[in-house]
């Protein structure tokens, strides 16, 4: 499987960089950072953010752009914008008063972002493939069409022509195999003349990266009714996926064709030294640039109002999926629904009526802009996101997955282990980083707060670093490390990044007050050592700095893993953080107490032993 989608063509600038401006353009609020080069490396110095302005009544996204940067602007002392314009490049190291920058750079998701439809002619091969080809690119996957779907053709055919999304991929068929099935997929697209949902004087872009033997009838039938682009077929064979060609085919239309559409977009693109990019596809280059650099297996999660984004790396392997259903505002109720109540109410350490937690949650998805007051409506919005962050991950789980539709060589233990083609990616005990983000998370009042609701949320096992965005800058150093990736992964690394600390969660279950594993902290320098014994039901937390070290060693109870097999000793250096070191003897899988008043004295003793709350 291709790990990453192909990089956008660079465009170079022609001299050093010394000072950048980014900006990301929500849905709700384009953020701009500044970026200066301080003696050898690079920091972020100042940021400022404003309203997009993408839609009426000023329906012209340089508007806000202009706002934000000029807040940086009146921050910094710096002289950025002539009138309606970025200054370059940057002037005034020498004395003089400081003006413009070296370069701009921006990424975008407003407007709803990048909207897809794909299709393929097996729903879990080829449609699947396309599907990871999309999310990768940036892409919110509004449907997944395949010719065993299971809708009859006149279905198929109302469901392009009312989803009205910016471009469609279409794949199918191995190079070589039978061209009837896509053919067919292309005639149903054909039949319902799509219209994109910008620009309606334009054709819709189709991106085909299917059946090369089918290239010749898919362009007699789509080539006069849409903008068709052929590329590489993403599934050649059944062993390997080619997503790299269609995903920057994808980047390259996003551009040309939805950007162009959007209102005030060819004023940013003039602007812009590096292509614009749809602000998750930005994230996931910053992830892989990381998890490249440290060799990690990573998730990252991005919590929002609407969605959830999470992205991994695993092997080197890329993926991301969008849950565009799961959210902290505009979709709470959703979480509500795909969770039930039952699972939201465990987290909630206190009784509440029924009624009155659905009225909290259905007032948070009207008034979405509000921040909880009190103590126990924050407590009840981290319940709540807990849950949308279990549900993503569980969705992602279920799409970053090895190839299906692969025949194996099986041998005599292979059929005891039972092995299935397609298979999860995602291995929880060979994860090094948890990177969180969205305003749940990264503005959480207690950064241990950040932490538990990752903890409980994702269950990680054995030894696990979690860290948070601080704000949310991952898209702008996504789109910088097109250009100069010094600049963003130092940036990421010292501004960006605050590392919480690490969990070390034992694998197991026992009873209460049982013994989980024995354990030695030994810290650097003059410290004492800490050692105990860790039971079962139990909570620890050690402080430990964001620069400090410690090696901690572990002696499991005889039916516990700690990530070496079952009652084996283990030893591991473990980097410190924001909160420190989280021993979690909770046993995993995490299983709360049924009877409410067991769980409600669990959450508080939990919540205790770490401080989560003021008293």
């Amino acid at each position: 499987m291709i790990a990453a989608p192909v990089e956008p063509t660079q465009r170079q600038p022609a001299q050093p960089l010394s000072v950048i401006i980014a900006t990301d353009c929500g849905s709700t609020t384009t953020k701009a950072i500044l970026i200066e080069k301080i003696g050898e490396e690079y920091r972020q110095t100042f940021r400022g953010e404003a309203p997009t302005t993408v839609e009426a009544p000023f329906e012209d996204v340089t508007r806000g752009v202009l706002n934000a940067i000029a807040e940086v602007e009146e921050l910094s002392g710096r002289k950025i914008l002539e009138g309606d314009r970025i200054i370059t490049p940057s002037r005034g190291d020498d004395g003089q008063a400081k003006t413009g920058v070296d370069i701009y750079v921006s990424t975008s998701s407003a407007g709803g972002g990048l909207q897809m439809m794909v299709a393929g002619v097996v729903q879990n091969i080829t449609g699947q493939s396309a599907q990871r080809c999309a999310l990768g690119a940036g892409a919110i996957v509004m449907d997944v069409l395949a010719a065993n779907d299971g809708r009859l053709p006149h279905e198929k055919i109302e469901r392009i022509r009312s989803l009205r999304p910016d471009m469609i991929l279409l794949s199918g068929g191995t190079d070589g195999g039978t061209v009837t099935h896509v053919v067919e997929m292309a005639e149903y697209i054909a039949a319902a003349e799509p219209h994109p949902r910008l620009g309606m004087t334009y054709s819709l872009p189709l991106i085909y990266a299917g059946n090369k033997d089918a290239r010749k009838r898919v362009t007699e039938i789509l080539g006069e009714k849409t903008a068709l682009v052929v590329t590489d077929n993403l599934r050649p064979v059944p062993e390997r996926e080619n997503l790299g060609p269609a995903r920057q085919k994808i980047h390259d239309l996003f551009l040309e064709h939805v950007m162009a559409q959007a209102p005030g977009y060819k004023k940013l693109i003039e602007w812009a030294g590096a292509p614009i990019m749809p602000t998750p596809a930005a994230v996931g280059l910053i992830m892989q640039a990381i998890a490249g650099r440290e060799h990690l297996n990573l998730i990252g999660v991005d919590i929002g109002g609407a969605t959830t984004d999470v992205f991994s790396v695993f092997g080197g392997v890329f993926n991301r999926t969008v849950s565009a259903n799961l959210g902290m505002s505009y979709s709470i109720s959703n979480v509500l629904l795909e969770a039930g109540l039952d699972n939201i109410m465990r987290w909630v350490p206190f009784t509440i009526e029924e009624q009155t937690l659905r009225n909290r949650i259905k007032n948070k998805m009207i008034r979405p802009t509000t921040v909880p007051q009190t103590l126990d409506e924050l407590q009840i919005e981290q319940a709540i996101a807990r849950e949308a962050l279990r549900l993503a991950l569980v969705h992602h789980k279920s799409l970053a997955t090895g190839l299906k539709g692969v025949q194996q060589e099986r041998t005599i233990s292979d059929i005891f282990e039972q092995r299935a083609s397609g298979e999860t990616l995602v291995d929880m005990l060979k994860l090094d980083l948890i990177v969180g983000s969205g305003g749940i998370l990264s503005h959480a009042p207690r950064r241990v707060q950040s932490m538990l609701m990752m903890v409980d949320a994702y269950e990680p096992l054995g030894f696990t670093t979690l860290s948070v965005d601080s704000i949310f800058m991952m898209p702008h150093l996504g789109v910088l490390s097109t250009v100069n990736e010094q600049a963003a992964t130092d940036v990421f690394v010292r501004d960006c990044m605050v590392y919480l600390g690490t969990c070390i969660a034992p694998i197991g279950l026992g009873k209460d007050g049982e013994k989980c594993t024995d354990y030695t902290i030994t810290f650097e320098g003059s410290r004492k050592p800490e050692s105990g014994t860790l039971a079962f039901g139990e909570l620890r937390l050690f402080a430990l700095g964001r620069e400090e070290l410690a090696q901690v060693s572990l002696q499991p109870a005889k039916q516990v893993d700690a990530g070496d097999g079952k009652g084996e000793p283990v030893s591991h250096q473990v980097k410190g953080g924001a909160v420190g070191i989280l021993l979690d003897g909770r046993g995993r899988p995490l299983r709360l107490p049924t009877d409410t008043q067991a769980r409600l004295k669990a959450l508080t003793k939990w919540h205790e032993s770490l401080g989560l709350y003021p008293k």
